[in-house]
């Protein structure tokens, strides 16, 4: 099935960001979220999970293992399991991700 955000089941976390599931299975989650101006996700890890975050649009400090990196549009950022990490949308416009975690990582996450 073609899947797009009109078809997706989405939901909305933080302050005003948004995500919508393109995959959600036990073994893989394939996620696309938007950050509004100025926000951030809460410091956390994922004892199980490894992720890898790709910057559709905008421009992201992403925080990893006490280092932080400038994620522009088409870069990307691979977290392994129990690596500490947060995106932080520090700019005045959106920041629209992908977010592709194996396994599956909501009930794997430990905010710190």
């Amino acid at each position: 099935m073609k899947k797009t955000v009109k078809n997706s089941k989405s939901y909305n976390w933080g302050d005003g960001c948004k995500a919508w599931q393109f995959v959600n299975t036990p073994t893989l989650s394939v996620i696309r979220e938007t950050m509004p101006p100025k926000t951030s996700e809460t410091l956390h890890k994922h004892t199980k999970s490894q992720q890898y975050f790709f910057v559709i649009q905008g421009e992201a400090i992403f925080e990893l293992a006490g280092e932080q990196f400038k994620l522009k549009a088409n870069e990307g950022m691979h977290v392994l399991p129990n690596q500490v990490h947060q995106i932080i949308n520090h700019t005045d416009e959106p920041l629209e991700l992908l977010v592709i975690s194996e396994p599956h990582s909501h009930a794997d996450r430990i905010d710190l």
